[in-house]
């Protein structure tokens, strides 16, 4: 429900959760609604912008465009790895996004955006073990009108959005809608003086309704969206020894390099030697066919969707030029939904429905060493006590170059344009078929039930290419070394410069299928949701038991290894998703409280550590969390409209003894002095999860006001809030523990009689300086980096509607 801007009584809002329309304090789930008036009021553009006013939902974009991350309760899972679909299902007009980047673009003509919490297999067919965004487009309409508006900001912003609709004959409607959207950025990398982290997309948007009869409509949408931007700006948390020697003087054996300074990380600086680009675009069509026929209503979505996404970064993070990635994936995707719903006139509702997805996805990453890699990796070795003026890896080479000419100190190791390729292709069929029957046993009292059951099979394939002669070294086992009398392990301690497969017995990557690896992932599940609903008049209760399933996963990434090997890293079985949940309802005069109590619980968990190389996908044996969530909202006068809304998450590790090892934790992972190497594993049971903070809360307050007959001006104000949160387990907690507290406003005045609107806005007010995500920094042990919460933004936006 919402507030009505002229009187103190709330407005009705229907939501279609439980994929028939119901209003938001009738349907019996925690969902959070954000109306269109409220997406135009906050500017809320894209789904990033969302997590302000839901709590319980955060979205974050890492080091690319393509890398979203959407988290519901603490549970998400999925960013920077194409082979792991996320936890949380994205729907647009009840077509599914598969991969995350696909929803980044700026928003269409937004109805209202659902955000449903918990698994939710009943009622939707793929990856919503941890729940759904649903997000609701404005349709054609059958009397002309439409929409303009531009916009201005700082960081030069400039935006520009329009729609029209109207009849196309008598049982035709269109609408057409575009939009551009174009920022300097509000990073500078002090190395090549060019912004970072701009804002340059567009998008434009087709859509058609045909109602021949009062009881069939078919609704076709194509759209077509880019991105290039030069992004994503990375600051550093703590520079270790490796980070330090690129920094330090050439007189004291440094490389003299630009560093950035963890003192400074807010200073709107940043330092790479070359310009972080991405480019993506995305494309599809959809048909959706409704056709009423007595007792039930026939429903069918047809798909196709493709998306390719570019992106090229000096993932060293350093005003040295020592690695390169060069990242693209191309993904296709066909799904076709069919769901028989009953008219809701009975005693009985009921749903049947089934869902199939047919995907092909092509990704691949390099990483190319580029021209100061060779210093880098003389420095790092440490000089040679041996042989004054060399050092320990020229020491290597030399002697190895006794036996072996080929081998020559300087020029045979660390070159630029060694490192590693990782391309993979993976196609992927499921399907699911699901159920869900409300059996009204009074007019007041509902007993539900819910039934899908659900079948994966991916088929990978990998093209893994090392051309990096020092990595495939068995350092314990160098040939040449006995020979000259030295002990086989003598250079043992040079292993922390092999930056891929150092700590693999063979040294190098496996491709599959092989003779051991068929490259077929398949699994199947029955989930079931129960449910028991009552209406006490004044308020609604409920109280729900339900499962959910995610299906296998491929680490499509530098760390993929056999099953056999360390036993990590080529892929994780599924997730299990329990829930009880108890929630109840309350409406009372201009307003409303909904309140959900839940245990949620995931076993298998798949965890994806991103290590400095690559991800460290594997299962938790069972994850946790306990919660409340709040959602009020009261208009105590005719001019006045408030919300508030609070998360509260209590969440464990019941069982990961199997958790990626880091270097900073010295008690769990020892280093080995003979190898120069961590353990793979270390034990996280009993231990809070990182990235799901304790508390998070955001209230709004909305004041409105008639001028005479045709104006009204509103004044709205934001405040969210989110505790103090360590924000990923492989970076020490004492530089990447954050918290934000973030206030957002706008003021506007409206002209009904002429409908045009003004609009004056602010994000991030008070320009709270933060950081939203954290990782080990690639190549530099010790050192570690994050991403920025964006600064201050604000502008002014002119509306026409016609």
């Amino acid at each position: 429900m919402a507030a009505a801007q002229d009187t103190g009584a709330l407005e009705e809002i229907i939501v279609t959760a439980t994929k028939r329309e119901q209003t938001l304090q009738d349907v019996p789930i925690s969902v959070a609604v954000t109306p269109a008036a409220v997406l135009e009021q906050a500017q809320i553009r894209d789904l990033i912008d969302l997590q302000s006013v839901v709590p319980s939902l955060k979205v974050s974009q890492l080091n690319a465009v393509g890398q979203t991350n959407f988290i519901i309760r603490g549970f998400g899972n999925g960013a920077g790895n194409d082979g792991i679909e996320s936890s949380v299902g994205v729907f647009i007009d009840g077509v599914y996004r598969s991969r995350s980047a696909a929803a980044l673009d700026d928003l269409p003509e937004v109805e209202r955006i659902e955000v449903l919490r918990g698994p939710q297999s009943t009622l939707f067919g793929k990856n919503v073990s941890a729940g759904a965004i649903s997000i609701v487009t404005r349709k054609p309409e059958s009397e002309f009108g439409g929409s303009a508006e531009v916009g201005f900001g700082n960081y030069d912003s400039k935006y520009a959005k329009a729609s029209i609709t109207g009849p196309i004959g008598d049982t035709l409607a269109f609408r057409l809608s575009g939009n551009i959207n174009q920022r300097d950025g509000y990073l500078e990398n002090s190395t090549t003086g060019n912004d970072v982290n701009d804002r340059d997309r567009w998008a434009v948007r087709g859509d058609v309704l045909w109602t021949p009869t009062d009881a069939v409509s078919l609704r076709v949408i194509a759209d077509y969206s880019e991105i290039n931007e030069v992004c994503c700006g990375v600051v550093q948390l703590r520079n270790g020894p490796a980070s330090q020697v690129i920094g330090a003087p050439t007189s004291v054996g440094g490389m003299g390099r630009p560093i950035d300074d963890p003192a400074t990380l807010f200073d709107g600086n940043i330092v790479f030697n070359t310009d972080p680009a991405n480019a993506l675009s995305g494309r599809g069509i959809s048909a959706q066919l409704d056709w009423e026929f007595g007792a039930a209503t026939l429903t069918s979505i047809t798909a196709w969707r493709n998306q390719k996404n570019q992106s090229y970064q000096d993932v060293d993070f350093t005003g040295a030029d020592i690695v390169n990635k060069d990242q693209a994936n191309d993904i296709s995707t066909f799904t076709q939904e069919l769901r028989l719903a009953s008219s809701g006139e009975g005693r009985v509702d009921w749903l049947l429905g089934a869902f199939f997805q047919d995907e092909s996805l092509d990704t691949g990453v390099d990483t190319i060493y580029a021209g100061d890699i060779r210093g880098y990796a003389d420095r790092l070795s440490g000089p040679s006590a041996n042989s004054p003026g060399m050092s320990n890896l020229q020491f290597f080479e030399y002697l190895q170059g006794l036996v072996t000419p080929q081998i020559v100190p300087g020029q045979t190791y660390f070159q630029p344009g060694q490192g590693i390729s990782d391309h993979y292709a993976m196609d992927q069929r499921s399907y699911s078929v699901f159920s869900q029957v409300d059996f009204h046993v009074t007019d007041r009292f509902t007993l539900t039930g819910g039934l899908a059951y659900l079948d994966d099979r991916k088929e990978a394939r990998s093209n893994v290419v090392m051309n990096e002669p020092f990595s495939a070294l068995d350092l314990q086992n160098v040939p040449q070394l006995p020979y000259l009398g030295l002990p086989a392990n003598a250079f043992a301690a040079l292993g922390g410069l092999q930056f891929f497969y150092g700590n693999t017995a063979n040294h190098g990557p496996v491709n599959y299928p092989n003779a051991n690896e068929s490259g077929v992932l398949e699994g199947d599940k029955l989930t079931y949701a129960v449910r028991a609903a009552y209406d006490f008049g004044a308020f609604n209760a409920y109280a729900s038991y339900s499962t959910g399933w995610k299906a296998g996963a491929y680490n499509l990434s530098s760390d993929s290894r056999p099953p056999d090997v360390n036993g990590v890293g080529r892929s994780a079985g599924p997730e299990d998703v329990e829930v009880y949940e108890i929630g109840l309802k309350a409406t009372f005069n201009n307003g409303y409280l909904n309140v959900a109590v839940f245990d949620q619980s995931i076993d298998g968990f798949q965890s994806n550590a991103y290590t400095g190389t690559g991800y460290n996908l594997v299962n938790a044996g069972e994850e946790s969390v306990k919660g409340v969530e709040i959602d009020l909202s009261y208009a105590p006068t005719n001019w006045l409209a408030l919300t508030a809304a609070a998360t509260y998450l209590d969440a464990e590790y019941e069982s990961f003894t199997q958790a990626a090892c880091v270097s900073y934790d010295t008690v769990r992972c020892p280093v080995d002095p003979l190898t120069g190497r961590m353990p793979n594993f270390r034990d996280l049971s009993g231990q809070r999860p990182a990235g799901i903070p304790e508390w998070t809360a955001s209230v709004s307050a909305t004041l409105s006001h008639e001028f005479g007959s045709d104006y009204t001006m509103f004044l709205r104000g934001e405040y969210d809030y989110v505790d103090d949160t360590w924000l990923t387990e492989t970076t020490p907690p004492d530089i990447s523990t954050w918290g934000q507290s973030v206030v957002n406003a706008s003021i506007g005045l409206t002209n009904q009689a002429q409908q045009w609107d003004i609009s004056i806005w602010g994000r991030n007010l008070t320009d709270d300086e933060t950081i939203v995500a954290s990782f080990p920094t690639v190549a530099q042990d010790g050192s570690y980096s994050g991403y920025l919460y964006p600064p201050r933004t604000y502008g002014l936006t002119l509306r026409k509607r016609f």
